[in-house]
């Protein structure tokens, strides 16, 4: 099973405190157990030479030399006697012979062979050495007799006489235990009482961070004038600082955007506004012009150029009351007049009033009779007929209407469900880097085609119209490889009327 690291700050906050507190009281508990053992050993071992240094240097004088056999184990008999504290045994050896025990020992004195040795050349130095016997530690001691001075009269020489020692470390071994047991046992209660400036310190780091998150959270939402207290002068009241900064910087260029994007917004209405009168005008003369141009009462190349100056002026007359439909979404203006009628009668009225029925076939509709919406019957105009002269401009007839009913699946919808209105053309479809761009506001699949017959409002306008009826409106390539667009709607739509902004 793989184990997860903890997900919350707060949490690893507390285990990174714990686990630091734990390495330092383990650090701590070995540095100080390693200077106790020391100290024990330390302690034990001069003990051991000063009481066996007092009893040899009672006894030796009473030894003659050079000493027998029995003289030493009579000697050797007399320090086991004198250390039944530490229950020693004791060796003795002259000049570099066998050591000597006492006679009837219920144990013989172990001599390392190294520590013979380092008697040996060092002579009138005490030395000393730990071992291990079946699990348990010794401490073994080798003590040289020194006697009168030497040549020199400056220090004692040595008279030849090594004495020997060793005895169990036990008692010793069990006051280590015993520290070891008592660093374990303290060690829980430690960690016990080292969460609780791990809580603390957790608080308090997570104060300033939990209001950081607030204060993102707000200004995600919207809320630009959202300011945080700054406490202090660490890296967090620092941070706190910058994010001040940062709201600041956003919320004086969110208010400079919404300028000058009401200022754009109203310099479109004003012109398109400006412009309704006198293209109203024009288009009276021209709808005059063009009567003279087609009866032949004007010279031919006169005619052409009055029935270019008339295209192009109905052009601009379209685009004119584009841009102040889409003022109005911008405004919050649009409004809906709702009625209820038949999806198919809408569909072929829209066909019908632009002449696509000629000739047989361009647009086939394939709507039931029995589907009804409660729509605004001229908004719904406006975006099938943007719909379905895109098909015919854009892509290759036939352009498909088809649409279908779908059944409410809760409470939320007691009407009944919504229709999807599908139209599908048969051309090259939609390219995948324009589908993202199809309606955007002047957007134009060919951005060479600067001159063409649209204005790149018609699908937006559409767009903010379904919008208007709480609908969805989507494009794609269908299966057969042509463009197409789907239209969803609620069959019925609350009354009165709705206003609603972009």
């Amino acid at each position: 099973m793989r184990l997860r690291p903890p997900r919350g700050l707060r949490v690893r906050l507390v285990v990174a405190f714990l686990l630091v507190s734990a390495l330092s009281a383990l650090i701590t508990a070995a540095l100080t157990f390693r200077q106790a053992r020391s100290a024990i050993l330390d302690r034990t071992q001069d003990n051991a030479v000063h009481e066996l240094r007092a009893q040899v240097d009672s006894l030796a004088p009473d030894l003659p030399f050079p000493p027998t056999t029995q003289d030493l184990r009579n000697f050797t008999l007399q320090l086991d006697r004198a250390g039944t504290s530490r229950d020693w045994r004791t060796a003795a050896s002259y000049r570099g012979g066998p050591p000597v025990s006492a006679p009837g020992a219920e144990r013989s004195t172990a001599i390392p062979a190294a520590l013979r040795e380092a008697v040996g050349q060092r002579k009138d130095a005490v030395v000393r050495q730990r071992v291990e016997r079946d699990g348990t530690p010794w401490l073994v001691i080798g003590m040289p007799v020194l006697y009168g001075t030497d040549g020199e009269g400056d220090r004692p020489a040595a008279s030849g006489l090594v004495v020997y020692a060793d005895f169990s470390l036990d008692g010793d071994k069990a006051d280590i235990a015993a520290l070891v047991t008592a660093a374990q046992a303290g060690a829980v209660p430690a960690l016990v009482i080292a969460l609780v400036p791990a809580l603390f310190a957790a608080r308090r780091v997570l104060r300033p961070v939990r209001g950081l998150r607030n204060g993102a959270e707000q200004l995600a939402s919207g809320d630009l004038g959202t300011r945080l207290p700054v406490t202090g002068h660490d890296e967090l009241s620092d941070l706190t600082r910058t994010f001040n900064a940062m709201a600041t910087h956003l919320e004086r260029d969110d208010a400079e955007l919404r300028r000058m994007e009401a200022t754009a917004r109203r310099f479109a209405a004003d012109v398109a506004h400006e412009l309704r009168t006198p293209l109203a005008a024009m288009a009276a003369v021209t709808e005059v012009l063009d009567e003279d141009a087609h009866t032949g009462a004007l010279p031919a190349d006169t005619a052409d150029a009055v029935l270019l100056v008339s295209e192009e002026t109905r052009k601009l007359t379209r685009m004119v009351e584009d841009l102040m439909e889409v003022s109005r979404f911008d405004a919050g203006a649009a409004t809906l007049h709702l009625d209820e009628v038949a999806l198919r009668t809408l569909v072929e009225k829209t066909v019908h009033l632009r002449g696509w029925q000629v000739p047989p076939g361009r647009v086939v509709v394939e709507v039931p009779d029995d589907v009804r919406v409660s729509v605004d019957p001229r908004r719904i105009d406006v975006v099938l007929a943007n719909l379905i002269g895109n098909g015919l401009r854009h892509g290759a007839p036939p352009v498909v209407v088809r649409a279908r009913h779908e059944p409410g699946s809760g409470p939320e919808d007691p009407e009944g469900g919504t229709v999807v209105v599908t139209v599908t053309d048969h051309g090259p479809g939609i390219p995948d880097d324009v589908l993202p761009h199809v309606f955007d506001r002047f957007y134009k699949a060919d951005a060479a085609r600067t001159r063409s017959e649209g204005s790149g409002l018609g699908l937006a306008i559409a767009a903010e119209n379904v919008r208007l009826h709480h609908g969805t409106l989507t494009a794609a390539t269908s299966p057969e490889g042509g463009a197409e667009f789907i239209l969803t709607l609620p069959v019925a739509l609350p009354r009165p009327e709705v206003e609603e902004g972009p």
